[in-house]
């Protein structure tokens, strides 16, 4: 009974609220057009399973710059590189700050991530430190002896496959080589050996965080449910960061302790300057915003650049020519026994265009990162009412077929004669978003996107395990596109 009353009291509140919105909506007011929304609910159940195609779909009934109810929550969508022009560059200021899931609310990270934070003084400190002392030109081509080490690890991991005729687990291997990656930028060590128990003990709580933070929860709907969590997903995703905080607090302390027991070492990497500037700088950053940010980088850091290599390398697969293509340009550029370089990346142009066209087909974060109008905002002949989600379909802007021809058919050679690129300028391709919350660490990922697909094809052919007949092009949703199903490929040294 006393769950039946309270169920009924919400309802009361939702529908009082829903009811009270609409009356707002006077006249004068001219909304984006969308679908009719239900009672209460609005149009949550058009979401679907897969909200980032469920959102195409509507787009094209109702044009690129569509309005949902979703629950309480108004969202505007949009699905055109004008309207994403508009949003990320020249309504920047307006639309800059963003809508965060009850997901981050988990141990506040949403008041401590310069992903997620309000912009302001704090988050500008945090934006520079990671733009100067981490991703900087001269950062990235110190460390770069670090990632050739790391890459000699996964061609000597596949080299063992090849021996044995074991299939590789292309997402698996390229996570691992990334996670070591961000770990020896970080902490100058290794968290796993590929294929360990531990790589995929890591792989889980990345997917998760990244599952749950992607998934549609009632919280954010209803913000009257916060208390509650019905689905358990704020729950969740505190056990996963708290999982993460325990390893990050072990090493930061035994640091601490090296340091105030006289230890001299030299630690070149992130950690360093992240203590460095937090006992030097008097802008308040604190250990909590130091965890934090590291906690950003391991997730993001990891999941995204594994997960572009693994669609990359499916696509090549179902296109055996592209692959040969691709082979054909490294073997010309490259020595047959040399390893490619940072350096050569520049004289690839179709392996460039390989990484181009799989971030069209599958961008990383397919409905980028959330942002949220910070007051009623004039847009395109539109009103964007306050406090309203801003949601930008990378995933149907790179499928639009006036953009694009033949737009659903994986084709590198499209951007051999066009002059485009994903670091925020041309909207039509916006992987890593766009304005002043382009995603910070886009030139680390960039350089070991196009390092890893190198040295994956040059030197082997692929074929798929026995058995399997076909490659599996399930998308798995979240805050990223990930594989439903991973690619596992045998490969054969040429």
């Amino acid at each position: 009974m006393d769950l039946i009353f309270t169920l009924l009291v919400f309802i009361s509140l939702a529908a009082a609220l829903w009811f009270r919105r609409a009356l707002k909506r006077g006249p004068g007011l001219k909304l984006p057009p969308g679908p009719l929304p239900l009672p209460i609910f609005g149009n949550i159940f058009s979401l679907g399973r897969k909200p980032h195609q469920s959102l195409a779909r509507l787009a094209q009934i109702h044009g690129p710059i569509m309005l949902l109810k979703l629950g309480s929550r108004s969202t505007v969508v949009i699905s055109s590189p004008e309207s994403a022009r508009a949003v990320l560059q020249k309504q920047d200021q307006a639309f800059c700050n963003r809508s965060t899931p009850d997901a981050i609310r988990a141990l506040r990270h949403d008041t401590h991530s310069v992903a997620w934070m309000p912009v302001g003084d704090q988050w500008r400190t945090i934006r520079r430190l990671c733009k100067d002392k981490m991703f900087s030109g001269q950062r990235l081509d110190a460390g770069g002896g670090v990632r050739m080490e790391k890459l000699k690890k996964l061609v000597g991991h596949v080299d063992q496959c090849c021996e044995s005729g074991r299939a590789v687990d292309v997402g698996k291997a390229a996570f691992t080589t990334s996670l070591n990656l961000m770990w020896a930028s970080l902490f100058s060590a290794d968290a796993a050996e590929i294929g360990s128990h531990s790589s995929g003990e890591f792989r889980d709580i990345v997917s998760g965080i990244m599952e749950l933070i992607g998934k549609p929860n009632l919280s954010d709907f209803f913000p009257i449910l916060r208390a509650v969590d019905p689905q358990g997903i704020l729950k969740s995703n505190t056990a996963y960061f708290e999982k993460c905080f325990a390893v990050f607090d072990e090493i930061i302390d035994r640091r601490v302790e090296m340091k105030s027991a006289g230890d001299r070492t030299v630690w070149n990497d992130i950690l360093e300057a992240l203590l460095e500037f937090y006992r030097e700088d008097q802008s308040g950053l604190t250990l909590e915003h130091v965890k934090h940010l590291l906690l950003d980088l391991f997730v993001a850091g990891s999941d995204t650049t594994s997960s572009t290599v693994e669609w990359a390398m499916t696509e090549l697969i179902r296109n055996p020519d592209k692959m040969q293509k691709a082979k054909h340009e490294l073997r010309t550029v490259l020595s047959l026994d040399q390893l490619v370089q940072e350096s050569d990346i520049s004289q690839l142009p179709y392996l460039r265009s390989i990484v181009k066209e799989t971030f069209r087909l599958h961008p990383t974060v397919p409905l980028l990162v959330p942002r949220r109008a910070t007051e009623d905002t004039k847009f395109n002949g539109y009103i964007i009412p306050k406090n309203a989600q801003i949601m930008i379909n990378a995933w149907a802007i790179g499928r639009d077929t006036s953009v694009w021809q033949d737009a659903d058919k994986f084709l590198p050679e499209r951007f051999l004669d066009k002059d485009i690129d994903f670091r925020g300028q041309h909207f039509e391709l916006i992987p890593f978003g766009g304005g002043r919350r382009i995603c910070v660490g886009m030139p680390l990922a960039h350089r070991m996107i196009h390092m890893m697909l190198a040295s994956l094809v040059k030197d082997y052919e692929w074929k798929l395990e026995e058995g399997i007949m076909e490659v599996g092009m399930e998308e798995k949703f979240g805050l990223t596109l990930q594989k439903a199903i991973p690619l596992r490929i045998v490969p054969n040294k040429v």
